[in-house]
């Protein structure tokens, strides 16, 4: 790629140097020259008010779809994050309920005011 750069350089050198042009023609270039910078221009400013028109001037009820796209993302993100919390804690919960009822311990040790503290001496056998 670099060498491409040193290439043209060296031929618009070249031309540049060995350019000479007759006033008609070097006025008829300069035209051409002007009016391809214009229409460039042109082109230039209608794709950004194309993507103004999209991102920036579209509104709804005031606001630019630049601030109602990201809180939307957001709002999808964090509804999504929160959905699976509540689905891992109630796994957690119904797996601990699982242990706890297909175990050995007793339905009545439920209601004994000690089996807090037989949980725990169980725990660290």
């Amino acid at each position: 790629m670099d060498n491409e750069l040193q290439f043209a350089h060296r031929v618009r050198q070249v031309l540049n140097g060995n350019a000479r042009v007759d006033g008609p023609v070097a006025e008829r270039l300069r035209t051409a020259r002007n009016a391809a910078l214009e229409r460039r221009k042109i082109e230039s400013t209608a794709g950004a008010a194309l993507a103004g028109n999209v991102l920036g001037r579209v509104h709804a009820g005031g606001l630019s779809l630049r601030v109602i796209v990201p809180v939307l993302a957001l709002s999808v993100a964090f509804a999504v994050t929160y959905s699976w919390g509540q689905k891992q804690r109630a796994a957690e919960v119904e797996e601990l309920d699982a242990l706890l009822l297909t175990g050995d311990l007793p339905i009545d040790a439920y209601l004994d005011q000690g089996f807090e503290s037989w949980l725990k001496r169980r725990a660290a056998h």
